[in-house]
């Protein structure tokens, strides 16, 4: 049945909506079906690689510009959440990083499920530009098309005389990956919120870890979200 459904003509647009969705609303990390398919195509021929390619990459595009546009039209203080002074000074602080190092934060977000939402949504919210943003995050999703299409096609070429193992060893890998950068990320953040904290002499300490976690380890709303909550209490 699952080789029937990956050689069907709708498997494309299928997936080119499931990578659009996952851009705005991440139920389920779509690099899953990417590498899936990926692994397929190797062992058994079916679905058209290129295709595979093209599908994921359009609608993983489209799907980042959904979050940087509800980001934007929300604004910075678009909801009740964000407009408490320690929110404000996270999405502040979530802006001066864009700035600094915004290729470095789009670029990696992409590989992490829930963070390229985060990411994504506070570049609208805080006034990235939208051509700065759309290059750099048409640079990520041609990568992380690659990593995916790549993973299935080691793993599809392993075990080529079962596909549906192939494909099933390529969504593990693509998982322990994704995994694997958050948590490097999450230790790269919580090293500088320190470095932060130590240079500030420990007087912007809160923030620069809250605002560490929000952009890279949950969706860069998150971490500000309870706080937000207690002020309004």
């Amino acid at each position: 049945m699952v080789m029937h459904a990956a050689s069907m003509w709708w498997i494309h647009p299928l997936l080119l909506l499931f990578c659009f969705i996952d851009g705005f609303a991440p139920i389920l990390p779509s690099e899953t079906l990417i590498v899936a398919l990926s692994a397929l195509s190797v062992s058994s021929g079916q679905p058209n690689l290129g295709f595979v390619a093209i599908a994921g990459f359009i609608g993983a595009v489209a799907g980042d510009q959904v979050a940087y546009r509800m980001g934007r039209a929300a604004g910075s203080s678009g909801f009740r959440w964000m407009q408490g002074a320690r929110a404000q000074a996270s999405l502040r602080w979530a802006r001066r990083e864009l700035d600094k190092r915004g290729a470095m934060l789009i670029l990696t977000a992409r590989y992490i499920p829930v963070g390229r939402v985060a990411v994504n949504f506070t570049a609208g919210a805080t006034g990235f530009p939208l051509r700065q943003f759309t290059v750099l995050d048409l640079v990520a999703c041609a990568t992380w098309i690659g990593y995916g299409i790549g993973i299935g096609i080691v793993a599809g070429a392993w075990v080529h005389e079962h596909p549906l193992l192939g494909a099933g060893l390529a969504i593990v890998i693509a998982i322990a990956i994704g995994f694997i950068i958050d948590h490097a990320m999450q230790w790269v953040g919580r090293i500088k919120a320190r470095r932060a904290a130590r240079a500030e002499g420990g007087s912007g300490s809160g923030t620069a870890t809250e605002s560490a976690a929000a952009t890279l380890d949950t969706p860069a709303v998150e971490p500000v979200r309870e706080n937000a909550r207690s002020e309004n209490a």
